[in-house]
């Protein structure tokens, strides 16, 4: 699907409605009041379609003041949140550029999200060593303040270790996974040699232990995967410090490409003004690539820019789509 429409009448608007829907919440703000209109009280996304062959509902209430309420097929879920082990959706915006050129928590962040969705039996580690995390660091401020004595400390480390450990593994494996792929579209997107490199050690009890002192001083813990980074390249250049913003918007979409092809359902992907910094030549390979991929809605200002012919057209007006 291709929307298009004047910049400002609310394309990016519709797409972000999508994810909201599929995802429970925004990819632009984790502000649930900025979705609702200005001056409304509540506001309501409703999307109605088929998985596989079955007819799917979905419904995202917002209200000021209140969590959001989802509903799929009429039945109320636990979150909103909990959309996301329903149906896979994958989103390209500007500000995904992050993913490359922010700073290492923006690619933590990124990238244990793609751990959840490759593995969702393995979604809770990154969580639950966080919440570890936030744990001993509490018992650290505690023993500093010498309102407890070290070996309250003991079962934390040891959690710690075995949390951090778990979660470098499995982040070693999902970057493994998606290595080759991101590889590949890159390269036919005119990004050559990309690649991702995680080179990380698990903590253990006795590297804990060693810098005790240390991490008492400050009142957090130094050693983990929680001070990790992935580099993203080109060849031998770091895309965060040496790449141009059209190579890092390169990286990101074969970031997505990548990823969308080796979830084992096609996902929805959700493409926002991905087209309007690509030359002709890519955004035919682009185009050719998502055909061959489960839905897709992309958003131009012209329907020229999408070098194919689409299976639907929504033109977007100030107030209105038709």
């Amino acid at each position: 699907m291709l929307v298009v429409g004047r910049n400002g009448v609310g394309k990016t608007n519709l797409l972000e409605s999508l994810h909201v829907a599929t995802q429970g919440f925004s990819p632009r703000t984790r502000q649930d009041t900025q979705l609702i209109r200005f001056g409304e009280s509540a506001g309501r996304i409703v999307l109605e379609g088929h998985r596989a062959t079955s007819p799917i509902e979905i419904s995202v209430t917002l209200r000021q003041g209140q969590a959001k309420e989802a509903k799929l097929n009429g039945a109320k879920l636990p979150s909103a949140e909990s959309l996301r082990r329903e149906v896979s959706t994958l989103v390209f915006t500007p500000d995904r550029l992050a993913v490359v050129k922010g700073g290492p928590a923006a690619r933590r962040a990124y990238f244990d999200r793609v751990l959840a969705r490759l593995f969702p039996a393995r979604a809770g580690v990154p969580q639950d060593y966080l919440a570890t995390l936030a744990q001993r660091n509490a018992a650290l401020r505690r023993v500093q303040l010498g309102l407890s004595g070290r070996d309250a400390l003991e079962p934390w480390t040891e959690r710690i270790a075995e949390l951090g450990a778990a979660l470098v593994e499995q982040r070693r494996v999902a970057l493994t996974q998606l290595a080759p792929g991101f590889a590949e579209r890159a390269d036919e997107l005119g990004l050559p040699d990309a690649r991702l490199e995680y080179d990380a050690h698990p903590p253990t009890v006795e590297l804990l232990e060693a810098r005790l002192t240390r991490d008492l001083e400050r009142g957090t813990t130094g050693v983990g995967p929680h001070l990790d980074d992935v580099l993203v390249a080109s060849g031998d250049r770091d895309l965060r410090q040496y790449g141009s913003q059209g190579e890092q918007r390169l990286a990101v979409l074969s970031l997505l490409l990548a990823e969308a092809e080796l979830l084992p359902t096609p996902p929805l992907l959700l493409l926002d003004d991905v087209l309007s910094e690509l030359d002709l030549g890519r955004r035919e390979v682009l185009a050719r690539r998502l055909a061959g991929m489960g839905q897709t809605m992309i958003t131009a200002t012209h329907r020229s820019a999408l070098p194919i012919e689409p299976s639907q057209v929504v033109e977007v007006e100030p107030g209105a789509a038709k």
